[in-house]
């Protein structure tokens, strides 16, 4: 999965790369000292076999469909050699001693094997979120215009396959994968948020979905829309609360239109309320309450 390596220049460079390799802090092992991880390149291709398999109909142009189920078999086969090898980096960190590598190797396959007999679920997820965005946007075409077009289902996909990646214990890759659909869409949905079905995000460019925020069913937000921590504190890691819900809870058919920004753990949107453009929540609204709406 590393990227290929270059043949190494003679000097000045080879003079001037050691200064590079030694400037982080004195430290020779360097800023990433933990081993490699997948290149952005290989995230890329992640993404777009996954896409492929989950949106296949869309993938082809150019061809009459052909025998779509073995060029879907085919996208899987694939996928499950990268999709290990990319997962085992993620959690080779912390398989430094020989006798656990096998271990790392071992758990990576699983986890991959039960990301590819979740896909068909995944799948039938993303069908009702297709469907959320054609009920709701009246300047969709068609079905195919939302899978081919819309940046918010494009970054809903790829948040419910790392959700499940960082649920059944992959490191690092969940993140890349979300990482790479908030460069592509300006969305960032962290993999750790619970997000329920039916989930439209309209436009989308903005959006921030922090780690413990928890949405439920048929809800609707708008770019530029955060749903964050109420504080920042700048005393280290070691103040992060652990275990605790640090971002807000969105219940059942919530409308949140642009630029609100809504923080909080504590904080629950009642099922059914809107909360109006460039809102700033900090505290609970109570269900069928509309916040900061102007009519």
């Amino acid at each position: 999965m590393a990227t290929q390596r270059r043949t190494a220049p003679r000097s000045p460079y080879s003079a001037l790369a050691e200064r590079v390799l030694s400037a982080a802090g004195g430290m020779r092992a360097g800023l990433a000292s933990e081993g490699p991880l997948p290149s952005r390149r290989d995230v890329r291709i992640l993404v777009e076999e996954l896409l492929e398999v989950l949106f296949p109909e869309s993938h082809r142009m150019g061809t009459d469909g052909g025998d779509l189920r073995g060029h879907v078999a085919a996208t899987i086969e694939s996928l499950e050699t990268r999709l290990a090898a990319a997962i085992y980096l993620g959690l080779h960190r912390r398989c430094t001693k020989p006798a656990r590598v096998d271990r790392c190797r071992r758990r990576a396959s699983a986890i991959t094997r039960r990301l590819l007999e979740a896909l068909p679920e995944v799948r039938a997820q993303l069908g009702k979120d297709v469907l959320a965005a054609f009920e709701s946007d009246p300047a969709a075409s068609g079905i195919d215009e939302i899978v081919a077009c819309y940046p918010g289902l494009y970054a809903i996909a790829i948040y419910r396959v790392a959700h499940r990646l960082l649920r059944d214990g992959a490191e690092v890759v969940p993140r890349m994968l979300t990482e790479h659909a908030h460069s592509r869409t300006g969305i960032d949905i962290h993999p750790g948020a619970t997000i329920g079905e039916s989930f439209f995000i309209d436009h989308g460019t903005g959006i921030v979905v922090g780690e413990t925020t928890v949405i439920g069913d048929r809800v609707r937000i708008y770019q530029g829309v955060t749903l964050g921590a109420l504080s920042v504190r700048d005393r280290g890691r070691t103040d992060k609360p652990q275990g605790r819900q640090r971002h807000p809870t969105i219940e059942d058919d919530v409308i949140i239109y642009a630029n609100a920004t809504i923080l909080g753990g504590n904080t629950v949107i009642g099922q059914g309320a809107v909360v109006g453009g460039n809102a700033w929540i900090t505290y609970s609204v109570p269900p069928g309450i509309r916040v900061g709406v102007g009519t």
